[in-house]
């Protein structure tokens, strides 16, 4: 998805979104439940529900990486089984109030170092509404916002509809 700002050798060589600690359980990619069984399958590993989806049973210990079962020397493993969390990474979807915004995350530096308009323009340019569908979807993808993410779109919607 993210192929026009973010070239995938980068994240191979970076894998900076694939390590987790005891601070990150949250991030942890949620495995939508139609895909569960066949990315069971393809990695051997058993996954845990969350909410209406499903994680990686990973085990932590503090402050100490753990990386994702899917992580492999050249990338994700995965394929077309990737997460939504790792194909939109490093955008989220998340809740600030009664708003969905997306935001980037600092700690990707590759696209960190964009300027803004160039990710405003990616992600206003058709991106934002494929990631605001699939949250309104999947609801439970939806994270809460982090002071001092930068927000790059903010999802129109009826003042009848509720963000959950």
């Amino acid at each position: 998805m993210l192929k026009k700002i973010l070239q995938p050798e980068s994240c191979a060589k970076c894998r900076v979104c694939c390590g987790f600690d005891d601070g990150d359980k949250w991030e942890i990619p949620l495995i939508f439940g139609e895909f569960h069984k066949s990315v069971e399958e393809k990695l051997g590993v058993k996954l845990t529900p969350r909410g209406s989806e499903y994680v990686f049973d990973m085990e932590f210990d503090g402050d100490k990486l753990v990386y994702c079962p899917a992580a492999g020397e050249h990338g994700c493993t995965l394929g077309e089984l990737k997460p939504f969390d790792c194909l939109i990474w490093p955008f989220r979807v998340n809740s600030l109030g009664d708003l969905r915004v997306i935001t980037v995350s600092p700690v990707c530096g590759t696209v960190s170092e964009l300027p803004l308009k160039t990710l405003s323009d990616f992600v206003n340019g058709g991106f934002a509404e494929k990631l605001f569908k699939t949250a309104r979807e999947h609801p439970d993808t939806v994270k809460p916002y982090i002071d001092g993410y930068p927000i790059i779109a903010v999802e129109k919607r009826k003042k009848s509809e509720n963000v959950n």
